[in-house]
């Protein structure tokens, strides 16, 4: 497992563990962010280290130490 901060514009990847605080996975899961969803980076944004996420055909921008609670696998 590694983290999503980790993975690179164009990867996919599973997500394994919502990790974090429970607002914040709370917050997660309510935006079908959760165990077993693939996501794929789009890019990552250098302003307020932002980087946006495509996941279920929505985008989601998540700040870099928020993706750093979020683990994931290689895409089966």
């Amino acid at each position: 497992m590694r983290p999503l901060s980790e993975l690179r514009p164009g990867d996919r990847a599973r997500l394994t563990r919502v990790g974090g605080e429970r607002g914040f996975r709370r917050r997660l899961m309510e935006m079908g962010i959760l165990p077993g969803t693939e996501v794929r980076l789009v890019r990552s944004v250098g302003i307020g280290d932002l980087i946006e996420l495509e996941v279920r055909g929505a985008y989601i921008s998540l700040r870099l130490s928020e993706a750093q609670s979020l683990f994931l696998e290689p895409p089966r």
